[in-house]
């Protein structure tokens, strides 16, 4: 769409009329709903308005867009609308009305939006996920990051820039709208950056503009398209532009013009007062809906690998092991899988993917924001993407991160390893015993946590072909194979892995042990050593630690007792879901449960667990005890 050397008069001349009425546009809604952002929506107009009008946003190969700084919406929508892609007059009636589609950040779902955005400084990592997947796919689309001046403070950008050139991002262009100020005022005062220096410091090309003038900004996008490398332009741009009384105004970045204001801004744009006129339509309902875009992966997820335990393979390795296998089976074939981790390959296990599939592969480095959102938007652009990282790099400290990727519906796959107490001598820091009850905040994302080396393997085939967001919680230490009856594995053989699956090790009538992950067998420890003492007690294995058996549950519901014995925070692990059900079902026996009541200590798996409470002799007593 960048053939022409420059924009025709009639082009240039038709810009600045859209720009001038849409900038009605965007004083007009936020009176109406009393809130919004009018001047960064006004300083980024222009931006807007030449990318849309100049991409290529259709077909198999549209150009991607992603506008970081979200709360400029009005501008974005206003351009969208006006250049005949969404009901102008809905979108000014309804803007920021609940329910609607135009909301007061932008939405992944209306035309050209690929991510919902709002939290300052993912943008740019956004990007760079779309950007490696259409390289991917072998595809020509360019992918278009809008960014305010402000957010440039952030250290997650810095991540993003230094990915984009490691791995030779040519299909990018970042435009920064430098109107230079945020919402206590200056930029520089708030926070001195050298957002210049700082892109040409990490490998970009920097080209500057005029952001009102859009023969310059269109030269700089055709010239950002022909150069080798990831570009940034950095378009100067003035806040409230077009209106003198707001120009150059911190006040109104996030502050809508007062009643008397907008109608002398009306004025001086030249444009009608028609706030009565959305007024009285604001009172009805909108028509425009959102869309939705799905890629059918078709992944071949292999047959599963099973083990013994004289195969001493650990949990994270069998995932290691699987990973390889879906690459294998997938990637010759077209259907495009990745794996990223974060300087930790060779103790989550990603080795042996990078290995076989180095195009495949995406070294991080110690940046875990960065990467979150990467493998997130990656994975929303028809490429199968798992994240492996210990639990608390991958969950904890990107919650953000991973709650972004919620809101878009990512189908992302995150493997967090050194999950609890089992991570032992590494302590308190890197003891991950809260990811189950993070995770539980976020309402798309489901949480595995399987017990062996065999049910491991198949909760990563299972996820690989499932859609949706899965974090597969795994230990540091080697947990051991599970046998049945008959002395097979018990989770091999005809054994095929179902969400929402619990899956009862040992029965018994005095009561029942529901546990996950390495506490298994320390729980079936525990049986032993009370039936030692004459009690029977089931222990049940949950490694859906969200979604209970209701059949399971029912069964247990009738014992006289239920014990939970987990080594993560008590008060956010699997308690709460199995207390509800047990509510529900009348339970009237006692209720024990075992789990991490404190930051732990640093030493000896066991020692730690028995300094919790949760070695198998003090677990045994104080159910002998109740």
């Amino acid at each position: 769409m960048f053939d022409a050397d420059q924009l025709t008069d009639k082009q240039i001349e038709d810009l600045k009329e859209l720009s001038l009425v849409a900038k009605g546009d965007i004083l007009t809604m936020t009176r109406l709903a009393g809130t919004g952002h009018p001047g960064g929506s006004m300083s980024s107009l222009d931006l807007y308005l030449t990318v849309f009008s100049c991409a290529d946003l259709t077909g198999p190969d549209a150009d991607r867009i992603v506008i970081s700084h979200g709360h400029t919406s009005p501008g974005a929508y206003a351009s969208i609308a006006r250049l005949g892609h969404m009901p102008i007059e809905e979108v000014v009636a309804f803007f920021r009305k609940t329910g609607s589609p135009f909301e007061g950040h932008v939405v992944k779902g209306l035309p050209f939006i690929r991510w919902s955005t709002g939290n300052l400084g993912q943008g740019l990592s956004v990007g760079v996920g779309f950007a490696i997947a259409a390289r991917m796919r072998g595809s020509s689309s360019h992918t278009y990051v809008f960014m305010g001046d402000g957010e440039q403070q952030k250290g997650q950008i810095s991540e993003a820039r230094r990915l984009a050139v490691k791995y030779g991002l040519t299909n990018i262009t970042a435009l920064v709208d430098y109107n230079k100020l945020q919402i206590s005022g200056s930029i520089d005062l708030v926070m001195p950056q050298n957002i210049v220096e700082n892109y040409l410091a990490d490998g970009w090309d920097i080209i500057e503009v005029n952001g009102h003038d859009h023969q310059e900004i269109y030269h700089a996008l055709k010239k950002a398209r022909d150069v080798d490398n990831a570009v940034c332009i950095i378009a100067n741009t003035v806040m409230g532009n077009g209106v003198p009384f707001m120009e150059n105004k911190e006040k109104y970045h996030g502050s809508p013009v007062s009643e008397a204001e907008y109608k002398e801004a009306m004025a001086i744009l030249g444009l009608e007062d028609k706030l009565d006129h959305y007024r009285e339509k604001r009172k009805g309902k909108w028509t425009f809906e959102l869309s939705r875009e799905e890629f059918d992966l078709g992944i071949d997820a292999g047959s599963p690998f099973t083990y013994q335990e004289s195969d001493k393979i650990d949990n994270r390795s069998a995932f290691g092991r699987a990973l390889k296998d879906i690459g294998d089976r997938n990637i010759p074939q077209g259907r495009p899988v990745s794996a990223f981790d974060c300087d930790l390959a060779s103790s989550v296990k990603t080795a042996d993917f990078a290995k076989a599939h180095p195009d495949h592969f995406f070294q991080g480095g110690i940046q875990e924001h960065n990467t979150a959102t990467v493998a997130g938007a990656l994975s929303t652009a028809g490429v199968l993407t798992f994240f492996a990282d210990f639990g608390v790099f991958g969950i904890d400290e990107t919650y953000n991160q991973q709650r972004i990727n919620d809101i878009n519906a990512t189908n992302l796959k995150t493997a967090i390893t050194h999950v609890g107490l089992d991570v032992g001598p590494d302590g308190k820091t890197h003891q991950c015993i809260d990811y189950i009850g993070l995770a539980r905040g976020l309402y798309r994302a489901k949480t595995i946590v399987p017990c062996d080396p065999n049910q491991t393997d198949r909760v990563i085939r299972y996820v690989a072909a499932a859609k949706g967001n899965f974090f597969i919680g795994m230990g540091r230490n080697r947990w051991p194979v599970m046998y049945g009856k008959e002395g097979e594995p018990r989770f091999a053989g005809d054994y095929v892995f179902e969400y929402g699956k619990m899956d009862l090790m040992a029965d018994g009538t005095d009561g029942a042990i529901i546990t996950y992950g390495g506490l298994l067998s320390k729980a079936l420890a525990v049986r032993e050593k009370l039936a030692g003492k004459g009690k029977a007690f089931a222990v049940v294995n949950m490694p859906c630690v969200d979604e209970v058996d209701e059949a399971m549950m029912a069964k247990l519901a009738g014992l006289p007792s239920v014990v939970t014995y987990e080594d993560h925070n008590v008060r956010t692990g699997i308690v709460p879901v199995i207390t509800a059900s047990l509510l529900k079902l009348g339970f009237k026996g006692a209720f024990l449960s075992f789990g991490a009541t404190s930051y732990g200590a640093s030493g000896e798996t066991d020692e730690v667990l028995a300094s919790q409470g949760l070695d198998i002799e003090t677990v045994t007593e104080a159910i002998l005890k109740r």
